[in-house]
């Protein structure tokens, strides 16, 4: 199981800074995906770490945000700093049991396991 959090409102310029706790999983072995979703548009990618530390980033997104993992606490956290409104969306957070690469991470099918999303919502 997954639990995203740490969604709100912000304003533009501003930071936020998600969570994702897994439970009932090895989250070592886990690469965790977080991705986001706009009502009407598809799913996607914006950043993954893989269980060694690597990290993948959409290009909408890279400078601004930061994921990363914390295995003794089996969290991910996405820090968004420089926020604008076009981040507005759902955020979900997933797991992969595969190691991921370039070509691999965004894709939405690799995921294992999702949780709930959490609305960001930024405001101009």
């Amino acid at each position: 199981q997954l639990q995203a959090s740490g969604g709100g409102l912000v304003q533009a310029g501003g930071s936020l800074r998600l969570s994702c706790v897994a439970s009932g999983l090895s989250f070592d072995d886990y690469a965790i995906g977080w991705f986001r979703q706009v009502p009407g548009k598809v799913r996607e990618a914006v950043a993954c770490i893989a269980k060694d530390g690597a990290t993948y980033y959409d290009d909408s997104v890279k400078g601004r945000f930061t994921i990363s993992r914390d295995n003794a606490k089996n969290t991910v956290y996405l820090q968004m700093n420089s926020l604008k409104p076009e981040d507005t969306a759902v955020y979900y957070c997933a797991a992969d049991k595969d190691p991921p690469d370039g070509s691999s991470w965004y894709v939405r099918s690799e995921y294992d396991y999702w949780g709930q999303g959490t609305l960001v919502t930024v405001s101009s």
